[in-house]
């Protein structure tokens, strides 16, 4: 990826605002900028647009909606910004953390009465770090499905999304401001799109090995269940226009993939008292800490391997997620009727398997204390028949990048901004601060969502 010289240079398309990617955050970025009255254009490398939010659950927090109140649940986006300062240590950027915090109520509200993206509130259990029922989903609760809707917004209100077009450099002026893009096409024709500002909405590095070795080692190994098109380019292109990144060792990992299926297994029946052995049958972590820093923990057992362990009422709630359900067709979950059957099914040994079964319930009834200091207490201890899933740790999408202000503009060292350049997204700095641990659940499409919306309206703005 590279930035060359613009003197000279036709294009022979030009829009007013131009995305690259059209995931969730470059979808709603178009939305943005076109509602705002700019003719936009969004660049995507895919023959089909789906980016890594069609990998994800599609949950996104949010605080304050009409949708919270409408279940008699108490939010304010005050809170929401305490508890993303708090599960970072008040590492990330504060202004950029509350003015995210503030706008991402009025956001999905936007998304669902001018757009038509139905979001309900998740109800039925509550993810770590997170004081109240914030998380939003659309009904089958899948990024797939919000990618859909996203789509036909997109194509509803105008906004041309070019497909199969894979960005490969910017061109820029002396002073950095962004002219246009070359692109390439599947048949290798190259072409120039121009622009007056530019929104990079084209995620992170998780998909460059070379970068993840570089930034977070301890998940050089780990499989990687993001879009493969991540490949940093958002932050090489506006390093080389003079911003500069922050936080690159921050990401979001998961700690309950099923292997070897590939699938996501929801982290709520971690939450609501499920629990996860290693093929030794012992526990090695507390599960409720979050479901990001459970995979380096998960990737650091024999085999990189973790068995979750369920029982009938989770297994219940678990159904109750499009992901887990095609787990269950997969053959992933598997039911048992002792713990020792379950830990034949898993080759556990058995005696291992049953003396940390039988732990759990001393702990949730309160007579003894867990040594990885998680509250059993608060859920049901569980109960036969059993339920297991085979697990493996997986590194999702990454949270540092390019360095924004409060309007998503990329900024120099300095503070001042770039002439046109937006990063919104995994393209930016994210929520988390500069560690794994500081990612609160549903923080990466928080961001794209928002400051997606955000980068939009500066961007009709700019032009």
């Amino acid at each position: 990826m590279s930035i060359k010289p613009a003197d000279g240079v036709e294009f022979p398309l030009s829009v007013p605002v131009l995305v690259i990617g059209a995931g969730a955050c470059g979808l709603t970025a178009a939305l943005s900028a076109r509602d705002a009255g700019a003719e936009v254009v969004a660049l995507e490398r895919d023959r089909v647009p789906r980016g890594s939010t069609a990998l994800s659950s599609g949950f996104i927090p949010a605080a304050g909606t009409r949708f919270q109140r409408a279940k008699g649940i108490e939010d304010s986006p005050a809170l929401l910004a305490a508890d993303l300062m708090a599960k970072n240590k008040g590492r990330s950027h504060p202004q950029v953390t509350a003015r995210v915090a503030e706008r991402a109520g009025p956001t999905l509200e936007w998304l669902a009465d001018r757009h038509g993206v139905p979001f309900e509130v998740v109800e039925g259990f509550l993810y770590a770090g997170h004081s109240v029922l914030r998380m939003h989903a659309t009904p089958k609760r899948t990024g797939v499905e919000l990618m859909s809707y996203l789509l036909a917004a997109a194509e509803a209100a105008g906004v041309e999304c070019l497909a199969s077009a894979h960005v490969v450099a910017l061109f820029a002026e002396r002073d950095g401001r962004v002219a246009g893009v070359e692109l390439a096409r599947p048949d290798g024709v190259r072409e120039r799109v121009g622009c007056r500002t530019l929104v990079l909405a084209c995620n992170g590095y998780g998909g460059n090995p070379a970068m993840v070795r570089k930034f977070i080692p301890e998940m050089a190994q780990a499989l990687y269940f993001g879009h493969a098109g991540n490949e940093g380019d958002a932050l090489s292109w506006g390093e080389a226009l003079g911003g500069f990144g922050r936080d690159l060792g921050a990401y979001q990992g998961h700690g309950s993939v099923a292997h070897p299926e590939s699938i996501l297994i929801t982290w709520a029946v971690m939450m609501e008292g499920g629990f996860q052995v290693n093929r030794e049958g012992r526990r090695f972590s507390n599960e409720n800490r979050g479901y990001s820093e459970q995979a380096v923990d998960v990737l650091r057992q024999p085999d990189s391997i973790a068995i979750d362990v369920l029982d009938a009422r989770l297994h219940a709630l678990g159904l109750q997620f499009e992901d887990y359900r095609s787990a269950f067709a997969a053959g992933a979950v598997r039911r048992a009727e002792t713990i020792a059957e379950l830990a034949a099914l898993f080759k556990i040994p058995p005696q291992a398997l049953a003396a940390t079964l039988a732990e759990t319930r001393e702990m949730a009834a309160g007579k003894r204390a867990d040594p990885f200091g998680r509250d059993f207490t608060k859920k049901p201890a569980l109960a036969a028949p059993f339920y297991g899933v085979r697990v493996t740790g997986a590194l999702f999408h990454t949270q540092g990048g390019l360095e924004i202000d409060r309007d998503a503009r990329v900024i120099r060292a300095d503070g001042s901004p770039l002439p046109n350049l937006l990063a919104a997204g995994g393209a930016c700095r994210g929520l988390s601060g500069p560690e794994r641990d500081g990612y609160l659940s549903g923080g990466g499409l928080l961001s794209a969502v928002t400051l997606g919306r955000i980068a939009g309206e500066t961007a009709a703005r700019l032009a």
